[in-house]
């Protein structure tokens, strides 16, 4: 029994758990969508392919599965590079499928073709694998191909180009295999390593986990939450793994922007890293905060991908691996085991508890424009309670790390490849993967926003619980700091300030959305609140004080450490 290639494609995806497909219809790909549709794909078309990146990338580290995301040929894939780069530096596995003119590699001399380029040759540095399936048969070998590369090693993109003369051949192929059958099963390490690993512990009086990105967007934080509670100690979070692990919140600081992480840092005499890169933001595991002590601290590494072993720092004891394999082994052989409570760790909370309420009380309230901090503290005091947080913007992204009085189980916000814009579609793309259960709620400055503001349409129209509250200045806040430091205040500030008329609430009526002005603090709450009451998505328009935006940002000299240039 044959078979076309767009539904042997969809079988494929369908034996790995994939039933998501977000990007603008090529009009080659109408029968691919229409299939997916039939078959109760959730299949979402945005208006931009770099939103529907975004969006793939946030269904991604939602699931901890490869999300697609389809672009048309030429313009479309074009459009989508952005969003390539970005979960490439973010180490999100997007499948990226585009589509492409008819046998492209074969070597014919011809001018003027209409929507095309050679389109690999400009990604291949941007995804781990590549790859065009010229003839049908290939379909089955590229498409699980394309799945094993974006999720082994560092997970990351992969891109899938379907020429036009493909789409729709038949295939004469057995039934797609079973996932259990072919599907990658998440590493382990080695015996001798893990026994390395379990006496470490055993042995250590101030052992401490730094928690990265990779512990969410695996799903693997409630086994780290169980080890951290075998081991009695605390969670220190690097600044891209910023969601907190049920179960575990008060015993989980930020490092570098919390008196108890850093003294917690400063004593550690092991440490466990997981689902982290060791990278700038945490001084490599060895500068600033970690250098006392760096002599008597031992580290166990968990890393999927064995060339990132002691390549930022030496590692004593690697384990090497899949994190949701190895952390559920560290607690079964820790179980049992007389680990005292870390001798801190009750203190480190009240410390860190009496720190949030302290500067929920010093955030000012002014007359006019909110102070930023004030904006940060009633907006994320009125965060729902198991809601979803996405983050988006420079300065006001500064302030939410040191202001931010909630505790969200998922934050997702794009920390190491820094790239504005991406709030809004990682906001629906949470919601699409999350089914619309949970609320979500979107923290964004108004330059930020405006690069993909045209997606409320489809928060509009797939009624997604979501408010986005808007921190408005009208400027590039962050950039605008950088001017004053620069040059001093008073100088010109050339390509940073833009129109004050802008009105995002207005703007949100125009698409459908619900619309709310808030200009006085005590207000904001209250807003929030109606908004999730209202059942339709909402954006807050909350103008902020340009001057305190751009020139008080909390911690700035601990941000301006990541960029580590010279530091060994």
């Amino acid at each position: 029994m044959t078979t076309p290639v767009y539904k042997r494609m969809l079988d494929l995806f369908e034996a790995e758990g994939i039933n998501t497909m977000i990007g603008i219809p090529d009009p080659n790909f109408v029968h691919l969508f229409l299939e997916a549709e039939t078959r109760g794909w959730t299949v979402i078309a945005p208006h931009h392919e770099e939103s529907s990146g975004f969006m793939a990338e946030a269904i991604a580290r939602m699931t901890g599965k490869p999300a697609v995301c389809i672009a048309t040929l030429g313009p479309g894939v074009a459009n989508a590079a952005g969003a390539m780069m970005c979960a490439l530096v973010e180490n999100s596995p997007v499948i990226f499928i585009g589509g492409q003119r008819a046998r492209i590699t074969e070597q014919r001399v011809r001018r003027g073709r209409i929507q095309f380029i050679q389109q690999m040759d400009l990604f291949k540095n941007s995804v781990k694998y590549s790859a065009s399936i010229e003839y049908a048969d290939q379909t089955d070998e590229i498409i699980r191909e394309s799945i094993r590369k974006s999720m082994s090693g560092v997970p990351g993109p992969t891109y899938i180009e379907l020429p036009i003369h493909v789409i729709e051949q038949e295939l004469d192929v057995p039934p797609v295999l079973a996932p259990s059958q072919y599907r990658l099963v998440n590493q382990s390490a080695g015996a001798n390593e893990l026994a390395e690993a379990v006496e470490l512990i055993k042995n250590a009086v101030n052992p401490i986990i730094l928690c990265g990105h990779g512990v969410h967007t695996s799903r693997g934080g409630e086994a780290v939450g169980e080890l951290a509670k075998r081991m009695g100690c605390p969670i220190i979070q690097t600044s891209g793994g910023t969601s907190f692990i049920k179960g575990v919140e008060d015993r989980t600081f930020p490092y570098g922007f919390s008196e108890a992480a850093v003294d917690a840092v400063v004593t550690s005499d092991v440490c466990i890293a997981i689902g982290t890169e060791l990278g700038e933001p945490v001084h490599y595991g060895k500068t600033r905060h970690w250098a006392e002590n760096n002599a008597n601290r031992k580290w166990i590494y968990i890393e999927q991908d064995a060339t990132a072993i002691g390549v930022n720092r030496p590692i004593d004891v690697p384990l090497v691996g899949d994190l949701r394999a190895i952390v559920p082994q560290l607690v079964e052989q820790l179980e049992g085991a007389s680990r005292p409570e870390h001798p801190e760790l009750q203190r480190w909370i009240a410390e860190d508890r009496a720190r949030l309420d302290r500067l929920a009380a010093e955030a000012p309230v002014l007359d006019g424009p909110m102070h930023t901090a004030r904006w940060v503290v009633e907006a994320t005091k009125a965060f729902p309670k198991d809601g979803i947080m996405v983050r988006d913007g420079g300065a006001t992204v500064i302030f939410q790390w040191t202001y931010s009085q909630c505790k969200p189980h998922d934050v997702v916000w794009n920390q190491n490849f820094g790239h504005l814009g991406t709030g809004l579609p990682y906001a629906l793309g949470a919601c699409i993967a999350d089914g619309g259960k949970r609320p979500v709620m979107l923290t964004t400055s108004d330059s930020a926003f405006l690069f993909h503001i045209g997606e409320l349409e489809v928060a509009a129209r797939l009624k997604m619980p979501l408010v986005v509250v808007v921190g408005v200045d009208h400027q590039w806040g962050l950039e605008v700091g950088v001017y004053k430091r620069t040059f001093g205040k008073g100088t010109a500030e050339t390509g940073v300030h833009w129109s004050k008329d802008v009105r995002f609430d207005k703007i949100a009526e125009g698409f459908g959305c619900q619309g709310l002005y808030v200009d006085k603090a005590e207000d904001l709450a209250p807003a929030i609140e109606k908004a999730y009451a209202s059942g339709k998505p909402t954006v807050i328009h909350v103008p902020i004080d340009p001057n305190i935006n751009s020139e008080e940002m909390p911690n700035y000299g601990e941000f301006r450490t990541w960029y580590a240039e010279g530091s060994q």
